[in-house]
């Protein structure tokens, strides 16, 4: 298993670094249209004109056959939502998942944003998965395992009681979107593949307010919560370092827009 994961140079982790602050950046551009009545295709020309006059290309157009620039996931939609004519209503939560391809390497993100005024309820489901995510970070370091991000996302946000997706994973990033190691968001300590330094993983927790089982839409995409109940969804880029990880992506540049 170790042979299939491409460790990365310090040079290699400062391009992925500079795509995942692309991604962070165009995030924060759809960020700023995000209010009721906006459609979803709107945003996703606006992330795609972004990245193209930022000298990189959208990473999800056109991969494995993908029409779009974003994955636009609203309420129940887990991920991999198609951009379309729907209008974003006041009380929606809508995931943004974002690619961008740089002097060859990928950047990979995503964020959760509230529309307008969002029940109690679903607030925290937003808040406490992004919460998840940096427990998944903090013990992602040098001489721990692939199991103990999962279990640190898993044991956070289990104990409110929600469902942790078990058909979609965090994986590896590189010259491709998708590498080796999977990255599970839930896991028991101690298990899986060794961390290493050059590791460069993409942690995103895909968590339910009701059951953990999902289903795919008819459009051979969109996958959704099978109780219909919303998820939230939020993804960063690190590089495995002793002691701390070096997370590559921000959501500094989306909370200066959504906190004004």
């Amino acid at each position: 298993m170790y042979n299939d994961t491409q460790y990365k140079t310090d040079e290699e982790i400062r391009l992925i670094k500079e795509s995942s602050l692309l991604v962070g950046k165009t995030l924060a551009e759809v960020a700023k249209l995000i209010k009721p009545g906006v459609t979803t295709l709107e945003l996703d020309k606006v992330a795609e004109e972004f990245i193209r006059d930022n000298g990189a290309v959208p990473g999800f157009k056109g991969y494995g056959g993908f029409p779009n620039t974003l994955c636009i996931s609203v309420n129940e939609e887990v991920v991999h939502g198609i951009p379309g004519k729907y209008e974003l209503k006041d009380g929606d939560i809508v995931s943004i998942d974002c690619g961008a391809v740089k002097h060859e390497f990928y950047g990979d993100s995503a964020y959760t944003f509230a529309v307008g005024e969002v029940d109690e309820e679903v607030k925290l489901l937003l808040e406490r998965t992004k919460e998840s995510l940096y427990k998944g970070i903090e013990v992602a370091i040098v001489g721990k395992r692939i199991g103990d991000i999962g279990f640190a996302i898993q044991n956070h946000v289990e104990s409110f009681g929600y469902g942790v997706v078990r058909d979609l994973v965090g994986h590896g990033l590189g010259r491709n979107l998708h590498e080796k190691p999977e990255v599970p968001n839930y896991g028991k300590r101690g298990t899986g593949v060794k961390l290493r330094e050059g590791m460069v993983l993409a942690i995103e927790p895909m968590i339910n307010l009701g059951t953990k089982d999902v289903i795919q839409e008819k459009d051979g995409w969109t996958i959704r919560t099978a109780d219909r109940k919303p998820s939230a969804h939020f993804e960063h880029d690190i590089a495995i370092r002793k002691g701390k990880a070096e997370i590559l992506s921000t959501f500094e540049f989306i909370e200066e827009v959504i906190n004004k």
